[in-house]
């Protein structure tokens, strides 16, 4: 590897809420720039979640979360001529950004209607333990989980 790795950058948190995860989230969802769009589409959504359930957006967001994350993924790896699917522990940086790209690409899947009414179903859907987000993490664990035999050439 040359040089020295990139130094870690330290993100504002968001005015509403005043988290960093959510100014992340935030970030996932910005395409070309528009942070003001990604903004509103997510403000949008935990406003739609607010009038459908009765419960705050950013609770049902946080719960979602939780629920897509994945605690073990496979990671390919060559031994003696031959590839293995070696299941790992999923550090918490990497847990968040798997979690926040499904839901986003679940989100983006459905068609039809704004955005923010997309994301807002997604997450109350992943709230829920049910969506295509939520699928995707039982896929990811399952995988992980049928292979565990490889495990001690992590």
């Amino acid at each position: 590897m040359r040089g020295k790795p990139a130094p870690k950058r330290t993100i504002l948190p968001d005015a509403r809420y005043n988290s960093t995860q959510v100014a992340k989230f935030i970030n996932y969802i910005m395409q070309r720039g528009k942070k003001t769009v990604a903004t509103s589409i997510l403000y949008d959504a935990f406003d739609f979640i607010q009038e459908q359930k009765g419960e705050a957006g950013y609770d049902v967001w946080l719960k979602a979360m939780k629920n897509v994350s994945p605690s073990l993924e496979v990671k390919a790896r060559r031994v003696g001529g031959a590839n293995y699917q070696v299941p790992i522990e999923v550090r918490p940086e990497r847990r968040f950004t798997l979690a926040t790209r499904w839901i986003l690409e679940a989100a983006r899947a459905r068609k039809g209607k704004p955005m923010a009414m997309k994301l807002a179903e997604e997450l109350m859907a992943a709230a829920e333990n049910t969506g295509d987000a939520v699928k995707k993490r039982e896929d990811v664990q399952r995988m992980a989980e049928s292979n565990r035999a490889f495990a001690h050439f992590a």
